[in-house]
């Protein structure tokens, strides 16, 4: 039986560009980061990769951890950074806010790039964003 969600994992070409992202504008800790050279066997069991290397960074928010990956090894495919959210695949991640239009113009005026403002949906305000590899990040103000 599944008890609970632990970590999503996001594969990008700039590790760094990514950990900046999520914990400077979004508010992670960084709880870990360590890295597998070519080789690995039991890395490259677990992954389904033959040859793989990574840097890896396990950032952590209230109870929910990102995992970010960086590899060198078997050189990655480029994702469209404006990969629409009907294509099949992790379509976004969600985080509840206080205050969304505080924290809308905040990351706008960080460039951050968003589809649209906040927008009421009655009990909800909601706004999807892109990191800075077009992953979509929804942001959530629940109403009391």
């Amino acid at each position: 039986m599944m008890k609970a969600i632990h970590h999503t994992a996001i594969s990008t070409g700039d590790l760094d560009r990514l950990v900046k992202f999520y914990r400077d504008l979004l508010g992670f800790e960084v709880e870990s980061e360590f890295n597998w050279d070519r080789g690995s066997e039991i890395a490259d069991k677990i992954i389904g990769l033959k040859d793989s290397s990574s840097k890896v960074a396990m950032l952590k928010l209230g109870d929910f951890r990102l995992e970010l990956f960086q590899f060198s090894s078997p050189q990655p495919k480029l994702s469209d950074t404006n990969r629409p959210v009907c294509d099949h695949g992790l379509t976004h991640l969600a985080f509840t806010v206080d205050d969304l239009d505080a924290e809308y113009e905040r990351l706008v005026s960080s460039g951050m790039v968003f589809h649209c403002p906040p927008q009421n949906l009655g009990p909800t305000k909601v706004t999807y964003g892109r990191d800075p590899d077009g992953n979509v990040v929804e942001l959530m103000e629940m109403a009391e």
